[in-house]
């Protein structure tokens, strides 16, 4: 019997090759809530797949599925977040640098109520270890502001390792097409709608295997444009969904959770 999924991880991948596997078997032993892990890739060639596919045989909660948004990680986790099937949708990535001990912890906050649940990497007993020095400065620089001035109530907007309510997403829409910056868009959200976001320390590493694919000058616009919005006056829900973007993301994620079901329904 398949268990309806309590928590749907999703992880962005893009060629990430066999070592997704002790990313995917660190997830899956952390993970004793009933959950599905989502492999979101661009194309069906990814050298992912593969490899996903495998562990897939051994342990059928990982689902690899195709993005039909467009490249990019933005659009691979807003697909993710879209067509998962749990109330809890943790984003984390697959190069080893989240603790993936802290994904029911995580969602363990938004089932109590939170919409965003954060792992800070700079809150006390937080940590950032390695990394670009310079990206540091700007995404440390960028939490201590929002969450002073902004009360956007964690001290890391810009870490894309969160929990979020799926019924919160689906309301108000994922607008995010470029880089990482849905964390901090989703964050602000949040605060302009003075929903409940809340944090808990983490230590970060970087990765090990592979390069980062973060892009700092192709990014900033996108991350600037979400620091702004935090500060702006509250909103409600419905002057959100107002939003043209925002109404047509919603739209986006209608579609893409009809035509997973109903290819579903054909294969099976």
């Amino acid at each position: 019997m398949t268990l309806t999924p309590q928590i749907s991880v999703v992880i962005p991948v893009y060629n990430e090759g066999d070592a997704i596997v002790p990313c995917l078997e660190r997830i899956l032993r952390a993970v004793m809530m009933p959950a599905e892990v989502l492999v979101v890739h661009d194309m069906p060639e990814d050298t992912t797949v593969p490899f996903a596919l495998e562990v897939q045989a051994r342990d059928p909660r990982v689902r690899p599925v195709l993005n039909t948004y467009g490249r990019g990680p933005a659009n691979a986790i807003r697909f993710g977040i879209d067509v998962a099937r749990a109330p809890v949708a943790v984003v984390t990535m697959a190069d080893g640098s989240d603790d993936p001990r802290q994904i029911e912890d995580l969602a363990r906050l938004v089932d109590r109520g939170v919409v965003v649940a954060a792992a800070s990497r700079y809150m006390p007993g937080g940590q950032q270890v390695g990394g670009p020095r310079f990206k540091r400065l700007l995404s440390r620089t960028a939490g201590r502001t929002l969450h002073m001035f902004a009360r956007v109530g964690t001290r890391d907007a810009t870490n894309s390792f969160k929990a979020y309510s799926t019924s919160f997403v689906r309301q108000v829409g994922i607008e995010s097409k470029t880089g990482f910056e849905i964390g901090i868009e989703l964050t602000a959200k949040a605060t302009r709608l003075h929903l409940p976001v809340a944090e808990i320390p983490t230590i970060w590493l970087d990765r090990q295997l592979g390069e980062s694919r973060f892009d700092i000058g192709r990014f900033m616009p996108s991350y600037l444009k979400w620091f702004r919005f935090a500060f702006g006056r509250r909103l409600t829900m419905e002057q959100l969904a107002k939003r043209p973007a925002s109404s047509a993301a919603r739209s986006d994620a209608q579609t893409a959770r009809a035509n997973l079901s109903e290819n579903q329904t054909v294969q099976s």
